[in-house]
């Protein structure tokens, strides 16, 4: 027999056991903390949506849409033709490289669909995917429920000691990452702006692991979901642009990132044929389409983003946003890790103390100190955040824990308003600290 949530099953109905293997059926850290187990006042820096809408020019497109025939029904699984050309038209320059819209470029439901698409095209059970720690949850589910093997190969953060820090001081150990290559090694995932780090991944620390992945013949899935959030002047490397890459990596792209449009799920693939091509037929009996409205309004955002100046306004409003949090923990002096992409910061929690005695629900109390933190901040402070070892594996939970993570992908107003909560951080702060 086998349960969930303590109901009994029956033979018939005991569940997969891919369910345990892919954590999904532990409680979530984003049902823990959901807006409806927080205090009413509580505000939300935890979840990575924003609270604003997508440009006007954009949701007009969507509307536009809407009123026509062609694009309320079945789309291409490879995607509308348009969306499929304004990728095409867009990417090309960046990637130093033309496109065939026809055969390099699919349409996903969203960028994890697409993801989950080639994994299901290129797992084979027993096949070994490495992970850059911490990750996005997702990758776990869905490259176990594929047959995949994940292997975690954590990125370093910067020393205690250290006051200052910035993404880039969260590092790879090179040698940690070869050998962590075995002969059942089939991929790389890479996350570059990372969430949630805010690292934006160096040209010379690509090089290194595209050198591995010729060296061990990987395929490299690039996600870059976070490729118009780079701040201070950094350079996104495209790893697919490095010599010899093309043929391995297949780049994953997101509308909902680029355009605020995160519930619209369009997202795409960007590759080679002989990735594209097994993708898509995976793809096809997974969703078959993706829904054809918004890709036509994710079409229009491709197109007319560069006239707008849309981009680099986005940049400069983020790091504004960036900005608010950043003189919050200033102000008390807090330790950070200041993120050179995204819309995510770190927090190092070493330096706070928890209450004793502190009424923990039970869906707190048995995890790690992070996940108490935030419970407290977000019970006494008013702000919730998401504990970073989440994003780890149980053997590197330890280097998580001494984080939370915050997203700013809000308006001015909202975290003007978290930084003035925030400055109740101050109670929690040990008394002796150095």
């Amino acid at each position: 027999m086998a349960a969930i949530n303590g109901a009994p099953k029956s033979k018939a109905t005991t569940y997969a056991a891919r369910l345990k293997t892919g954590r999904a059926l532990a409680l979530d850290v984003w049902s823990i903390f959901n807006q409806a187990n927080l205090p009413a006042d509580c505000i939300n820096l935890g979840q990575g949506y924003m609270n604003f809408p997508p440009p006007q020019w954009v949701t007009d497109a969507a509307s536009e849409a809407l009123s026509t025939v062609a694009a309320n029904h079945y789309s291409h699984p490879r995607g509308r033709v348009r969306l499929r050309e304004a990728i095409k038209n867009y990417y090309e320059p960046l990637l130093a490289r033309p496109l065939d819209p026809n055969s390099e470029i699919l349409v996903s439901s969203g960028a994890n669909e697409g993801q989950y698409s080639v994994f299901t095209a290129f797992l084979n059970p027993g096949d070994e995917v490495i992970m850059f720690e911490p990750f996005f949850d997702q990758y776990l589910p869905s490259v176990t429920f594929n047959g995949g093997t994940p292997v975690y190969v954590p990125l370093h953060p910067p020393p205690a000691a250290q006051a200052k820090t910035t993404s880039n001081d969260w590092t790879i150990d090179f040698d940690e990452l070869r050998r962590s290559i075995t002969p059942r090694c089939k991929m790389i995932i890479l996350n570059t702006p990372h969430n949630p780090v805010g690292k934006v991944f160096t040209r010379t620390e690509l090089e290194g692991i595209a050198a591995l992945a010729e060296e061990f013949d990987l395929m490299v899935m690039s996600d870059e979901v976070y490729e118009s959030l780079v701040f201070d002047g950094k350079e996104h490397v495209r790893f697919a642009t490095l010599p010899r890459m093309w043929e391995r990596t297949v780049t994953v792209g997101s509308a909902g990132k680029m355009f605020a449009a995160t519930g619209w799920r369009v997202g795409w693939l960007i590759g080679p044929e002989s990735i594209i091509g097994p993708t898509l037929a995976a793809q096809t009996r997974i969703v078959f389409c993706t829904n054809s409205p918004l890709q036509e309004a994710a079409a229009a955002g491709l197109e007319q983003a560069a006239a707008r100046n849309y981009f680099a306004t986005e940049v400069a409003d983020y790091a504004e946003r960036r900005q608010i949090i950043v003189d919050a923990f200033d102000s008390l002096g807090l330790k950070y890790t200041l993120p050179e992409g995204t819309y995510f910061i770190l927090l190092d929690i070493s330096d706070f103390d928890l209450p004793e005695g502190y009424p923990y629900p039970e869906t707190v109390a048995g995890r790690g100190r992070d996940f108490k933190f935030g419970w407290v901040m977000a019970q006494e402070v008013g702000v919730s955040a998401i504990p970073v070892s989440e994003f780890y594996c149980e053997e590197h939970g330890n280097i998580g824990e001494k984080f939370i993570r915050f997203a700013f992908c809000k308006d001015v107003g909202t975290l003007r308003q978290a930084a003035v909560k925030l400055a109740g951080l101050k109670k929690l702060l040990k008394k002796n600290r150095a």
